[in-house]
């Protein structure tokens, strides 16, 4: 490899008349270049975005990931280039447990049974959060890094460069400015040189005028200084039109920034209705389970001692008498709108959010509700109310 003294050289020189001019700027011994108004204004915005930007990455991630030593291993595995071991989240660590605990009580049992369905739905809310942290990472997490350690970093980068543009433009309007009192004290002096002898006799005017000739030394610099200028100026105002290229570029970024995070609002949306559906979904398979024990995991009472289940039979073989067959209980239930307790025939699943499941054997409560079709009643069970055929239920006395 070549090694360039001169180049060496300059380089130094340049670095030290920057060192020099930024300490004089510190200590106010020398004048600075003021950027413009509008330049200025581009630089405080992307710092903000910056700022902002890092806390909320920061922030999102610890959303999306609240353990704080595992956001540290996936962070080192990312540095190393190495692909994250895939582990079981908390939801599906869960419904594992549950579903071993309701294979161990028997799923024939209706508390085994339960336990089995929670952990499979559990296993559901673990895979959508799975899906969810994934989709974020990638439509909004990903998007935001790369703004900081791809863009903002060229614009730091062009940003030191204008600042180095500008030390350099100052030292060359202070070195012009020396040149320049150095080129006036030497004319001031040589103008009111003596003659003759006088020159030779006055051995203290000899000094100033090998002081005046040293000084000539910077005015010949003169016409060195204003090019050096010229140039310092030129280079200086190209630096600045490219950095405030880039910062311009900041309301772009906003404007991306902005699509991701509807990405981002979008995939919560469709996680929390997912979340939100499976949880219905397991309401309803619970709500079909008999409520017979209290608190105390005493029988609510002795009629409901015992728990059997029954299939329900084909539709074709269910009884389905009509209105003129009805029971006189049944006709005195809707001509006095009062309640009355009903046994449960057959399981029945509901068909929509209106009507209550039931299971073979449980008692509920049910009532006739004006207007409704002379096929169904208003049943309830516990805090949990909706419309049940009649031809799956027998009116107790």
């Amino acid at each position: 490899m070549e090694f360039n003294v001169r180049r060496l050289a300059a380089d130094a020189g340049t670095f030290l008349s920057r060192a020099v001019q930024l300490t004089e700027e510190t200590f106010g011994q020398a004048e600075k270049t003021e950027l413009d108004a509008h330049l200025e204004t581009l630089l405080i915005r992307a710092e903000s975005t910056k700022h902002w930007t890092e806390k909320i990455m920061k922030q999102t991630e610890v959303v999306l990931q609240p353990n704080p030593n595992v956001r540290m291993e996936e962070f080192l595995y990312e540095k190393l280039d190495k692909k994250v071991p895939t582990r079981a989240n908390n939801h599906e660590l869960l419904g594992e447990c549950m579903i071993d605990s309701g294979h161990e009580f028997g799923p024939g049992t209706a508390y085994g049974s339960a336990l089995v369905k929670c952990g499979e739905t559990e296993k559901l809310l673990g895979s959508a959060e799975k899906e969810f942290i994934h989709s974020s990472a990638i439509n909004f997490l990903t998007p935001f890094r790369n703004f900081i350690e791809g863009d903002f970093k060229t614009i730091s980068k062009e940003r030191k460069l204008l600042q180095n543009k500008r030390l350099d433009l100052d030292a060359a309007k202070n070195r012009m400015k020396k040149a320049r009192v150095a080129d006036a004290r030497s004319a001031e002096l040589n103008s009111s040189s003596p003659l003759g002898e006088e020159y030779v006799a006055h051995f203290s005017y000899m000094l100033s005028f090998l002081h005046v000739r040293w000084l000539k030394l910077w005015t010949e610099e003169v016409q060195q200084a204003e090019t050096e200028l010229r140039i310092a100026q030129s280079e200086f105002d190209r630096q600045a039109e490219i950095t405030r290229l880039l910062l311009e570029g900041i309301g772009s970024t906003h404007a991306h920034h902005l699509r991701c995070l509807n990405d981002f609002v979008d995939a919560q949306a469709a996680y929390y209705a997912q979340c939100y559906q499976y949880m219905v979904n397991l309401q309803k398979q619970l709500g079909s389970f008999p409520s017979t024990f209290s608190n105390n995991n005493q029988p609510a009472s002795s009629s409901s001692a015992s728990v059997s289940v029954h299939s329900a039979p084909p539709a074709a073989s269910l009884p389905a008498p009509p209105p003129s067959q009805t029971s006189p209980a049944l006709n005195e239930l809707r001509s006095t709108s009062g309640t009355r307790k009903a046994r449960v025939l057959y399981d029945y699943d509901a068909a929509s959010s209106s009507e209550l499941s039931l299971l073979a054997d449980e008692v509920i409560t049910v009532s006739s509700v004006p207007g409704m079709d002379s096929d169904w009643l208003m049943g309830q069970r516990g805090n949990q109310k909706g419309k049940v055929p009649i031809t799956y239920l027998e009116l107790l006395n």
